[in-house]
This record gives C-alpha cells, sequence and structure tokens, in this order.
C-alpha cells in the first residue's frame, strides 16, 4: 500500500537528497516534466549515482524512476538507465495502449537475474485516450501493479479548466480508481499543485480517500505527512473497528447475521469495511 508518492526531478540532486527524511511510501526520481529537455541525457548518466547515494542512507520507502513518456525519443534510454539501478520499479507516464510497458518488460525481463531487486511498474493515466480504455491498462500485464490518475494532464486534454471542487475530473478520477480495484492493484491518486495550500491538500486528499484510492502524489515533502495521516486510519477508526468487530462475534454466537451497533445496522459490508481499517492498521503500525 502507498499512502503518499513524492517526486522530485532527476536533474535536481539537492531535493534528492531530501528524500529520505521526507517519509513517503514510494519515490520517483523523474526524468519527464521536472527535467528539463537539455537535461535529460546528463540527468540518465547521473541516475545509477543518485540511486546509489539513496541506498547508502538506507531510504525507507520504495525508489522508483519516472521514465518520459512511451513514443518519446528517449523512452527505451531511460527504461535502460533506471533498470541498471538499484530502484524497485519504473513509472510509465500517459499510458494508452497495454503495449506500450512491452519495451519495460523486456528489460525487466532481460537483467532478473542480475538484480538484486525485483522491479514493478507504476502506470499514469492521463489523458481521454487512458482513461476510456483504462480497465485494459490496469490488467496489462502482472507486473503493472500500480496506477495514479494524473488530473492536469487530462483535463489538458480534453481542453477543460481545473477548479477547486474538482467535479470536472470526477468522472476519470472515480473510473481510474474502479480499475485498479477489479485489477487488485494500487491506487494513487491526483496532485494538488498549490503545494503551499495545506488545508486543500488535506480535503483533496479525503475526498481521494473516500473514492477509494490507496495514496496520493506529492509535489513536496510538506504534503507527505498530510497524505500519510489521511490514507492511514486514525486511532478512533480502528478502536471502532476492533469494538465492532468484537460486537459481530458475540452476535454471531448468538446466531445472528445482522445486529444494532452504537443505533447503526451492521451486517457484512461494513464489517468488511473494519476488517480492512484493522489490515490497514497493521500495515501501518497503528
Amino acid at each position: 500500500m502507498i499512502r503518499s508518492l513524492l517526486f522530485a526531478p532527476a536533474n535536481r540532486h539537492d531535493l534528492i537528497a531530501k528524500f529520505p527524511r521526507a517519509g513517503a511510501d514510494r519515490y520517483v526520481v523523474d526524468l519527464e516534466d521536472g527535467t528539463p529537455a537539455a537535461e535529460r541525457e546528463k540527468a540518465r548518466a547521473e541516475l545509477a549515482s543518485a540511486v546509489a547515494n539513496l541506498r547508502t542512507q538506507n531510504i525507507k520507502g520504495e525508489v522508483y524512476v519516472g521514465l518520459n513518456e512511451p513514443g518519446a525519443q528517449c523512452y527505451v534510454d531511460d527504461i535502460e538507465a533506471a533498470i541498471a539501478t538499484e530502484i524497485d520499479g519504473v513509472v510509465v507516464p500517459k499510458f494508452e495502449m497495454p503495449q506500450q510497458i512491452t519495451p519495460v518488460v523486456r528489460v525487466i525481463e532481460r537483467c532478473e537475474g542480475a538484480r538484486r531487486r525485483p522491479i514493478s511498474i507504476m502506470a499514469g493515466i492521463e489523458s481521454v485516450k487512458g482513461v476510456v480504455q483504462v480497465e485494459a491498462l490496469a490488467a496489462a500485464h502482472p507486473l503493472l501493479t500500480s496506477l495514479y490518475f494524473g488530473a492536469e494532464d487530462f483535463i489538458a486534454d480534453i481542453g477543460g479548466s481545473r477548479s477547486p471542487e474538482g467535479t470536472e475530473v470526477l468522472f476519470a478520477r472515480s473510473k481510474t480508481v474502479l480499475a485498479a480495484k477489479l485489477a487488485k492493484i494500487v491506487s494513487i491518486d491526483q496532485i494538488v499543485t498549490d503545494f503551499r495550500d495545506d488545508e486543500r491538500c488535506r480535503c483533496d486528499a479525503i475526498l481521494g480517500r473516500n473514492l477509494g484510492y490507496d495514496g496520493k502524489m506529492c509535489l513536496t515533502p510538506r504534503q507527505v505527512p498530510i497524505c500519510n495521516e489521511i490514507f492511514a486510519p486514525s486511532a478512533a477508526e480502528v478502536e471502532h473497528a476492533r469494538r465492532l468487530i468484537a460486537a459481530y462475534e458475540e452476535a454471531e454466537a448468538k446466531g445472528l447475521g445482522t445486529f444494532d451497533f452504537g443505533g447503526k445496522f451492521v451486517d457484512t459490508p461494513i464489517l468488511k469495511k473494519a476488517r480492512y481499517v484493522l489490515f490497514l492498521a497493521e500495515r501501518y503500525g497503528k
């Protein structure tokens, strides 16, 4: 499970060096949007040393490399450079067709015996074509283990405008998380571009969690603790789940399939939710 995913441009070693102190569940050294085109060749050449430096600091959390989009001239070069390092995975942005991850899969399979770490793929749903085909994309390959929704690229693709409420992307945002759930892979929510607005980040994270997302992309370290808090159950939620399950077990012993708990009707779906809360609590040490 990934509560928080923190990006830094691959050419900004000062920002990458801050990863070990940020507390995110996953980090992305990004060769794509954040790295100027003129800097990408140099960033690829320095990728191995950047990742090695993070490993020497015993970084907690997964380390991924963000590739340029499929079809870009440097796409294969990015793949080769990334998988030659000790990363946990790669990010394929603007994912629109299942075959776009084939070059990544081939390099992973070719290097599998020489690597100490297994490697997986995270892909971005960021366009009209991606959203329309998201169910097939989410199930494209077993190495694809997580999916994120990129609202900013999506809204640019449809020619719309972003609003504080986010209703313009709600359908695509919901469709993406549903596809991830159907494929049983991790779902990661959109960014909040106003990285100084902590309250907006919190509210958007709550909405993302309510929609079913497992975590959220972060632009700066200050967003990480907000997302870690929102996408993990609170102490009150954990205690409520424990009491509800205990009450269910007591009711079950009496032959009752449904029962009243705190003035609310409890049946199987509510019990399932309580068990999931305890699963997350154990995962995040609550």
